[in-house]
């Protein structure tokens, strides 16, 4: 198995869903902070898994010395809130109203003007920001905002603790707040909804509360939650084949109840077999759907065993793109 082929090009698609989400609905979120996150958290991870500091430090070609400086240097600044030129302009011109090109640029008289004018521009062009006027007298309002309010944020964020809450339970609520690095305050006040609706359960303990929760069950097109729906189903699949991975196999069996398959099917407007393809696709949800409804009920009644248990996760994702045989993809 040569693994520097398969964790490149893992790498290399990973990359494409953080560029999708990083410029979701016309947003440029910050990315500053990527490169250091992702070397300390796969540091973390290869402590977790038994590899030495010496032999990581040398998997990253640095002497431990360099190694060490590197990850307490990124430690001591993981706490920063990043902020981007991006968000800078945005915001000035949020809390201004309508601005002039030229008290932007001289409000960001130290950053590059060809960088201050690109953003202007990429802002008006994904519908951020209107602009008036031409040349000198340019100016710069933004959009009504299709803003999430402080609600919206508040079910986001309930969303993707209950989720997480899920799949890790039993956990503490500092370990939740460590993982998911959000604001203590928020998550500590999606904790308290969730309990007090039912949907998780806490117990007290000497490290403090703990919390479980045998049902995790996202609403199907609900505008809020879509974020831990997302994580949710990109976790399972990473899961998956980490298990597999970490039980030594290297291929698959007929008798496998851990990984995943992928199926394609090239169909078109005439096909006999279209309709029966798409089908598949409600069907199965269909099933799986009724199938947990009846487990969750039955779990409902009959507690589970004080013993060890199997918690399985299906996990189904389905694309569909049109293809233009006459046209080679892109790089």
């Amino acid at each position: 198995m040569n693994v520097k082929i398969l964790i490149d090009a893992i790498v290399r698609q990973t990359t494409v869903l953080i560029a999708q989400l990083a410029t979701a609905a016309g947003i440029r979120a910050p990315l500053a902070h990527i490169a250091n996150q992702v070397f300390l958290e796969l540091v973390t991870e290869l402590e977790a898994q038994g590899v030495g500091r010496k032999v990581i430090a040398d998997m990253f070609g640095l002497a431990l010395r360099s190694y060490q400086l590197k990850v307490r240097r990124i430690s001591e600044s993981t706490t920063e809130q990043n902020r981007t030129l991006w968000e800078a302009v945005y915001n000035h011109v949020q809390q201004r109203g309508l601005v002039s090109r030229a008290d932007l640029l001289l409000r960001f008289v130290r950053d590059d003007e060809s960088v201050v004018r690109s953003i202007l521009h990429d802002m008006v062009e994904s519908g951020l920001l209107t602009r008036q006027g031409r040349g000198d007298a340019t100016a710069y309002r933004a959009a009504d905002p299709d803003e999430v309010d402080a609600a919206a944020n508040a079910e986001a964020v309930a969303a993707m603790v209950w989720v997480y809450v899920y799949r890790k339970a039993p956990i503490l609520d500092a370990a939740l707040i460590e993982q998911l690095r959000l604001p203590a305050a928020e998550i500590r006040a999606a904790l308290d909804a969730l309990t007090l609706e039912g949907r998780i359960d806490r117990q007290d303990s000497d490290q403090g509360p703990v919390y479980r929760a045998t049902t995790c069950v996202l609403p199907m097109g609900s505008p809020q939650g879509w974020e831990a729906a997302l994580f949710d189903h990109y976790q399972a699949m990473v899961h998956a084949f980490a298990n597999k991975l970490g039980q030594g196999h290297n291929r698959s069996l007929p008798q496998d109840v851990i990984g995943g398959s992928t199926w394609s099917f090239d169909v078109w407007d005439e096909h006999p077999h279209k309709d029966e393809v798409y089908g598949l696709l409600r069907t199965m949800r269909a099933q799986v759907s009724e199938l947990r409804g009846r487990v969750t009920a039955y779990n409902q009644i009959h507690r589970q065993p004080g013993r060890p248990f199997d918690k399985i996760t299906f996990y189904v994702g389905q694309n569909v793109r049109a293809e233009d045989p006459e046209d080679p993809e892109d790089p």
